[in-house]
């Protein structure tokens, strides 16, 4: 019994391999095609033809899907463009380090739904405004010895931040903050944007926008600042 199982499989894979390099067989002997029946996970396919026709349905459907996951991404993303360049229109209208601090905090809060932004600028400049969204570090980058490996990557960070870097950050309300994107202003300082929703900012996620805005805020600081 065991050498006829042997046997019975080793002719299924014979024809298997047959028909797998002879694709055409069924259409010489087309009473073969009505004849045979396919599995399906619902039960038997009453023929190949129906199986055919089951099996494309499903691939056009997961195709319908996949389009339709890829419509809605080009979207968003065409959204953020927009409010990227909104930002940038902003920024070259301000004709101060003031403005251009308002206008970032601004800009974050209202077109991007952000919930917690918050601006760190290296070094002093009394004339911008004392507030919760702004810290000045008259030390300069060397006075964050938390973010230094941040900062020498010189890359955008979306994800969760270590207690001691959201406290540095968001102060009295680093404990509502579940997901951070931090980026590098150059050498002007960071932007730190907070969220209490963990899936906001997740790492790996894309850094592309990031890195436009870092450099379209970074430009204008250094654009206010030479104008001052």
């Amino acid at each position: 019994m065991t050498a006829t199982l042997l046997d019975d499989a080793t002719q299924a894979r014979v024809v298997a391999a047959y028909l797998k390099h002879h694709p055409q067989f069924l259409t010489e002997y087309p009473e073969l095609a009505a004849q045979l029946t396919m599995p399906r996970e619902q039960g038997p396919v009453a023929s190949l033809a129906a199986y055919q026709l089951h099996s494309l349905r499903e691939r056009n459907a997961e195709l319908e899907r996949r389009l339709a996951e890829l419509i809605a991404i080009a979207a968003e993303n065409e959204r953020l463009m927009e409010r990227v360049h909104s930002l940038t229109v902003a920024l070259l209208r301000a004709n101060t380090m003031e403005v251009t601090a308002r206008s970032v905090i601004a800009k974050l809060s209202a077109d991007f739904h952000t919930e917690e932004v918050r601006l760190v600028l290296f070094g002093d400049q009394p004339q911008l405004p004392r507030t919760d969204w702004l810290q000045q570090i008259a030390g300069g980058a060397d006075a964050l010895p938390e973010f230094a490996d941040f900062l020498h990557q010189n890359e955008p960070v979306s994800g969760r931040l270590s207690a001691d870097k959201l406290d540095r950050l968001f102060g009295a309300k680093a404990v509502t903050i579940r997901s951070v994107a931090l980026m590098r202003l150059g050498d002007a300082g960071m932007l730190a944007i907070g969220s209490g929703d963990p899936d906001r900012f997740q790492p790996g996620m894309g850094t592309l926008f990031l890195k436009m805005i870092a450099a379209t805020i970074t430009a204008a600081l250094a654009r206010s600042r030479d104008m001052s």
